[in-house]
């Protein structure tokens, strides 16, 4: 494992960016408002060859535990327990805050490492509020600019005693690989109960989560492991996300923002997992998400949630999968589970479908067996002959897996019908073994070698 080190500061000091800038991509959302980051996230980073894990954490704030500040401020105080080390981010701009002042408080109480960093630290504008920062008792500050990328080798200086690593240490993860690392994320509309699902998951309470619509914002990713029914560990990299809600609804840009940051987690994932609320059954929108999750590309499973509260659960499962079959006709057979966030029944079965589900996401047919499959499908149903010219279709090759990809060879492929291309599809999915996952078929015309 990777040391880990935290950001931590007031709301608005920079952490995000700091955050962005170490895992040299724009993972956490920033924008100028304070509060946009709820949940603390993970990301590796580098920096002048130094390899950790930084957590980037919510804005330090003084308030109730029970209002969502509160519980925000309590994920900030768990990641700096479990940190080897604390960047205690200030804004050297803006000088010295009193609740500078009660977090440096409370950072001098605890037992992790704390690392000064005067954050905007370029330009004279920030004279002050450098000499201020002596009076926190922390040490010199570390000068940098997260945005503009200064101060980064000082900040290493400061880092490697409480992150360097043993090489062999290096080795040893380096050798062991993420190949087998099933990346799962969980998507669906606001208040399905995707945090709640996941700290079930989980067994801890890593995720805020409250009756308040649209809590979580950026996508978080937790890794996890799973032990399967025959007893051997699987690795899982849990991915939450932001709540889609119907585009004509998502007015505000922070939502604009979490809502493409949540579709980018889709990218990233492998199984994705379309969380419903049982209680309100299957909507437009939900199918709208489904689709798209299928034009990218990734295996789909879906889960109706909170169904230990669900009433008529048989009639609604029904319905569901009813309506699932009208509106996904494009991919018949999408495994359909219910489960419960709050109780935990049905994780498990969860978790052995969307293995199963990638193993169909990620197979590979040979040559021969495919295309003796493909020579019984053209003796069943030939292709048509448009205008009385026969459409031929030569041969079937597997381009590419996950999603699995498909090139059939032949004359007149553009000729050939939607409906007929439909049929092969469906036979590759139920003869070949892919299930239910998303299947692209390429048509190409054979190369005429006297067509010059």
């Amino acid at each position: 494992m990777l040391p880990v080190v935290a950001i931590i500061g007031r709301p608005n000091v920079g952490k995000s960016t700091l955050f962005n800038r170490l895992v040299g991509k724009r993972l956490a959302l920033v924008d100028d408002q304070p509060g946009v980051t709820r949940d603390r996230r993970e990301g590796d980073a580098e920096l002048l060859g130094l390899k950790f894990r930084v957590m980037d954490t919510a804005g330090y704030e003084d308030e109730d535990p029970r209002t969502l500040p509160g519980r925000m401020r309590a994920q900030t105080e768990a990641a700096v327990a479990s940190a080897d080390a604390a960047l205690f981010l200030i804004d050297a701009r803006a000088g010295i805050t009193p609740l500078d002042e009660e977090i440096a408080r409370w950072l001098r109480e605890g037992e992790t490492p704390v690392i000064l960093v005067a954050n905007k630290a370029e330009g004279r504008a920030a004279e002050a509020g450098l000499l201020e920062s002596y009076s926190l008792g922390l040490g010199e500050p570390v000068q940098v600019s997260a945005e503009h990328g200064q101060g980064m080798a000082d900040l290493f200086q400061a880092l490697l005693p409480h992150v360097e690593r043993d090489e062999d240490e290096e080795d040893q993860d380096a050798e062991e690989g993420s190949d087998a690392v099933l990346k799962l994320a969980i998507v669906g509309r606001p208040n399905a109960g995707k945090s709640t699902l996941i700290n079930k998951i989980v067994g801890q309470d890593r995720l805020i989560t409250g009756p308040e619509a649209g809590i979580t914002r950026d996508s978080i990713a937790i890794d996890w492991q799973w032990t399967d029914a025959e007893g051997q560990p699987r690795d899982v990299r849990l991915i939450d996300t932001a709540g889609m809600r119907k585009r004509a609804r998502v007015q505000d840009k922070l939502e604009k923002l979490s809502v493409a940051d949540a579709f980018h987690a889709v990218n990233f994932a492998e199984v994705v997992v379309l969380l419903l609320d049982a209680t309100k059954g299957l909507e437009a929108q939900d199918l709208k998400i489904a689709d798209r999750v299928l034009e990218e590309g990734r295996a789909l499973v879906i889960a109706l949630n909170k169904w230990d509260v669900a009433e008529n659960g048989s009639a609604l499962y029904q319905g569901v999968r009813k309506a699932l079959e009208e509106g996904l006709a494009q991919v018949k057979g999408v495994p359909l589970i219910t489960l419960s966030g709050a109780t935990g029944k049905g994780i498990d079965l969860l978790l052995q479908v969307a293995f199963e589900t990638r193993e169909a996401w990620s197979r590979r047919v040979t040559t021969g067996a495919l295309n003796r499959w493909f020579e019984r499908a053209l003796e069943a149903n030939p292709p048509p002959a448009p205008g009385g010219k026969r459409i031929k279709l030569r041969y079937l090759t597997q381009a590419k897996t996950r999603p699995p990809g498909f090139i059939l060879f032949g004359t007149r492929v553009d000729q050939l019908p939607e409906s007929y291309r439909r049929y092969l599809v469906n036979g590759i999915r139920k003869e070949l073994g892919f299930g239910a996952v998303p299947v692209r078929l390429t048509l190409r015309s054979a190369k005429n070698p006297y067509g010059k």
